[in-house]
């Protein structure tokens, strides 16, 4: 079962790469998704799988009785997915207003965007300084 959530995670990995170089805003936002996604299963990978044995201790008991799930690495995920919902909610509003100011979600069309009104404030600037001179 590792080697199938390994590979799994190897595939998920490839695909978030190829999402998060398309030059398009949101494919990229859902390559972060995805990456997010990827390293959530490489924890729960990692903490080994125990099956039908919950992390639990018996009334009274200092240990548990059996082998049981390690729980560390389900609250990792848990912690992650948190942090992972936040992340993606600040983005997509990011995003949105990027798309409200810029009107495209194209990268290359974001970056020209920025570069006129980088051009446009430095007029301002000019202008400013010009009257205040005078």
């Amino acid at each position: 079962m590792e080697i199938l959530l390994g590979s799994l995670a190897g595939v998920l990995m490839a695909a978030s790469v190829w999402l998060m170089l398309s030059r398009n805003l949101v494919k990229f936002l859902l390559g972060l998704v995805l990456i997010g996604n990827v390293a959530n299963l490489v924890i729960f990978a990692s903490g080994g799988l125990t099956y039908g044995a919950p992390p639990l201790i018996a009334d009274g008991a200092t240990v548990p009785a059996e082998t049981v799930a390690n729980a560390l690495p389900q609250a990792l995920i848990l912690t992650a997915i948190v942090i992972g919902f936040g992340l993606v909610a600040f983005t997509l509003v990011l995003a949105l207003r990027a798309y409200q100011e810029i009107g495209t979600v194209n990268v290359d069309a974001m970056n020209l965007a920025e570069g006129q009104t980088a051009a446009i404030d430095r007029e301002k600037a000019d202008v400013i300084s010009m009257r205040d001179a005078a």
